[in-house]
């Protein structure tokens, strides 16, 4: 099975002493579980890995259960090391905080649990590291599949990259191109839109938010003023709505606007952004 390149760092973060925990964000379907799972598979510390994905009520004390648990079964195993993994962690209300104090607790009593933790929603995440746990984390951000990746895994050329983007999980159904768009379309835009930011981030105009990511997907690399989508949007509201919503697909992977260069900072933010889709699957 292929390895990513942040495989290896990650590996050497783990397993150093334990000082900070270590936050793994990326886009939907990059392949964030399947290296962590690479990872348990290379080391020798006995670990746990846990979904939030599988907690009905997003309860902030399904954590501490989680974390009580490990030290339990340290004490009756007498193991003098422990890794647990929280996967989707920002969809548990108010994680941030359970996490702090527990991770505090740990450290107070010199408990030696390493805590690896995954989330696709990159905006939900960097607000709960910003709010609470500060100086306690190291990031690493895993991007989409680069040609070279694809390539190497999946013996794609160039052209084949270009219009199939680096998604590597629809990877095999390239051959039934209508059941791959249905499967990027179902499995990673609509999941993306709706779950990861409708459903975690307050949106009062939802069907204007998927209009812009159509719109922006379809002019992607071309440059286009919001004014001028607010001509082709109904009920498009204003600029600064607009601009809300592309950092929200933006942080979520999909869309973002890219800003002319310029050395003067008030005229680069001024600038009409170009459009450009994070992953070109998206545009086809």
């Amino acid at each position: 099975m292929y390895e990513r390149p942040y495989l290896k760092e990650i590996r050497k973060r783990v397993l150093e002493k334990r000082k900070f925990m270590q936050v793994i964000v990326g886009p939907r379907q990059v392949g964030k579980t399947t290296m962590i799972l690479q990872l348990l598979d290379q080391i020798d510390i006995p670990h746990t890995m846990e979904s939030a994905d599988a907690v009905i009520n997003s309860s902030s004390t399904w954590i501490s259960q989680i974390w009580e648990s490990v030290r339990i079964k340290m004490q009756l195993e007498k193991k003098n090391e422990y890794l647990i993994v929280f996967d989707e962690i920002q969809k548990i209300d108010g994680w941030s905080e359970i996490v702090k104090q527990q991770w505090d607790s740990d450290t107070r009593t010199k408990t030696n649990i390493k805590v690896v933790l995954l989330g696709s929603s990159r905006l939900l995440i960097q607000k709960g590291l910003s709010e609470s746990l500060a100086g306690r984390f190291e990031k690493i951000y895993t991007g989409h599949w680069s040609f070279a990746e694809m390539n190497e895994a999946f013996g794609w050329p160039v052209d084949q990259y270009v219009y199939f983007g680096g998604y590597p999980g629809p990877a095999e159904l390239t051959g039934d191109e209508t059941r791959w768009k249905k499967c990027i379309t179902d499995a990673l835009i609509e999941t993306s839109i709706s779950k990861d930011i409708l459903m975690l981030t307050r949106v009062d105009k939802p069907a204007l938010l998927k209009r812009l990511f159509e719109t922006g997907a379809v002019y992607s690399g071309q440059i286009l003023s919001f004014t001028k989508i607010l001509g082709m949007l109904q009920d498009a509201g204003n600029t600064t709505t607009l601009s809300n919503y592309l950092t929200l697909l933006s942080e979520s992977g999909l869309l973002g606007g890219i800003e002319k260069y310029a050395g003067d900072i008030a005229r680069r933010k001024s600038s009409v952004p170009k459009f450009q889709v994070y992953n070109s699957a998206l545009r086809t």
